[in-house]
């Protein structure tokens, strides 16, 4: 089905979309990564963050307005930290805390839960948490502008009664610089980072039965890429997001000159939630044309650009994150 006449299920691109949010087609502004929205029944907020390090550690930190399963509460400041070290150990860290240790900028990003901070000007951005004996402290430098799909608003529902789930990739693809310590452990290294931002005014899983998210970066390639299904609600729809960029430009971008496809796809055992082992997005536009593939193997993926013959671009990547219906694979 093509959900570009389903006025049940949009990706915002209209101009009047536009004008209404205050913002440009074309240019992300500072007040993009500020707070969004509310905090009553129903919105949520949150700034995301992850790195693969050069030393083999991977790292996710994020600061929650309330925690994402449970958005209809009041505000419930969280921050969790994921790491997970070369020599195999993995922590999963949760501070949940009052909310008047919470505070976030509207005009930039600049998000307080206590003594841990998240601030940067789409540029670069310092991230410092700590979580009982886990800590961290990035630097992030983006070289990919900030960029979103449209508006980077997608709505479900009618005119007036619509539902929001929205988007900003802030940092694309940067380089991060990480100091982590686990107790008397302390260790720095660098690598790959990413930052997003989303929001929302009702419960995701109310709005999505399922999507899949990938990003990749490699060389001179980032890529970022994602197919969401709507719930029954509406129509089991489907939005693909892309972008393409190289040497810091972004060179694709246009979601209706891609076609998704799936391969071996298992309905999990514990969530009833499809999960493809291949993914593959194939964009299209005159004699250009790039095809992505995403491979699952347990908790490892690589993506594949394909080059057979000019204009055909092949670049090798390493995925660093992946999520289809939240199932977190790499």
């Amino acid at each position: 089905m093509d959900h570009n006449n389903n006025p049940h299920f949009r990706l915002a691109g209209r101009p009047a979309d536009y004008e209404r949010l205050g913002i440009d087609p074309a240019y992300v502004l500072q007040f993009e990564d500020g707070q969004r929205i509310g905090t009553n029944k129903g919105r949520y907020e949150w700034w995301y963050f992850d790195a693969h390090l050069d030393d083999g550690a991977t790292v996710v930190v994020v600061f929650y307005t309330k925690p994402n399963v449970s958005p209809n509460g009041p505000l419930a400041p969280r921050i969790t930290i994921n790491l997970t070290l070369p020599d195999g150990r993995t922590f999963e860290k949760f501070l949940d805390t009052k909310p008047e240790s919470f505070s976030a900028s509207k005009s930039g990003c600049d998000v307080k839960i206590g003594a841990n901070r998240f601030v940067g000007d789409l540029h670069r951005y310092r991230i410092t948490a700590t979580i009982e004996e886990i800590s961290v402290d990035i630097e992030l430098a983006g070289e990919v502008r900030p960029w979103r799909p449209k508006s980077g608003h997608l709505y479900f529902g009618t005119d007036g009664r619509e539902k929001l789930f929205a988007w900003l990739p802030s940092v694309p693809h940067g380089t991060a610089s990480v100091r982590y310590k686990i107790g008397n452990e302390e260790y720095h290294a660098s690598g790959s980072g990413y930052h997003d931002h989303n929001w929302g005014d009702v419960p995701m899983q109310t709005l999505m039965h399922n999507w899949y998210w990938a990003r990749a970066s490699v060389g001179p390639y980032t890529v970022i890429a994602s197919y969401i299904t709507a719930t029954a609600a509406y129509g089991y729809e489907t939005q693909i997001v892309y972008m393409l960029a190289k040497d810091g430009q972004i060179i694709a971008d246009d979601e209706s000159k891609v076609i998704f496809d799936a391969e071996r796809i298992e309905t999990d055992s514990r969530t009833g939630k499809p999960v493809a082992d291949t993914t593959r997005y194939t964009y299209s536009a005159g004699d250009t044309r790039y095809v992505v593939s995403f491979e699952r193997q347990k908790t490892i993926l690589q993506a594949i650009f394909t080059d057979r013959a000019p204009p055909f671009k092949r670049i090798i990547a390493r995925l660093i994150g992946f999520d289809g219906a939240y199932h977190r694979t790499a």
